[in-house]
């Protein structure tokens, strides 16, 4: 899944991080497109399809007013700073919603595939996955999207989570092992 994310490398996200707090909307639209799939897939296993995109939209809008207040820090680079705002827009949207969803079990591919089978195969992991996921404690499904779907470090999700890497570590054990758990109840034997 890492084949979208890193096609740019970082010194030159910093340098289309810098034109763009001059209002240069070109080098924006390029990281706009570096990093619109991966803040996408985490969104979108959060909440359902059509909410997933207008918080995406919400999410580069917010990204665009505010990136002059962006500082590439020790702890922070711009990979995490729109993971962040992601995770807070998915905050508040629950906290607005107050309403429990059911995850979406459908998901899409974007990739066209050859192969059917092979299309339905994964289809069906990712239904048996995304259902799996939505039974999971919040945290526990925050880390495994951000960890294993998005392919963040355990530091970059420590970033987005505010927690230490330690706690990361463990939410990372608890998670998977709760996750198993509920795929075996589903018949799904994907992890073996």
């Amino acid at each position: 899944m890492v084949d979208e994310l890193n096609k740019i490398p970082e010194k030159d996200i910093e340098q289309l991080v810098i034109r763009s707090q001059k209002g240069d909307s070109e080098a924006f639209s390029k990281l706009y497109d570096e990093y619109f799939t991966p803040i996408y897939r985490y969104i979108f296993f959060k909440v359902r399809k059509d909410e997933a995109e207008d918080i995406l939209e919400t999410l580069f809008l917010k990204a665009w007013e505010n990136i002059k207040s962006y500082k590439k820090r020790k702890n922070v680079n711009f990979k995490s700073w729109l993971f962040r705002i992601a995770h807070n827009l998915v905050v508040d949207h629950y906290r607005l919603s107050r309403t429990h969803q059911e995850l979406d079990p459908r998901m899409s591919d974007p990739k066209k595939e050859a192969n059917p089978l092979e299309r339905v195969q994964r289809s069906l992991n990712n239904e048996s996955l995304k259902s799996a996921l939505g039974k999971l404690k919040k945290k526990y499904r925050d880390v495994i999207v951000l960890k294993f779907i998005n392919e963040l470090s355990n530091e970059e999700v420590s970033r987005v989570l505010k927690k230490s890497e330690g706690s990361v570590r463990i939410l990372q054990f608890r998670a998977l092992k709760a996750l198993k758990e509920h795929l075996a109840e589903t018949g799904f034997t994907g992890l073996e």
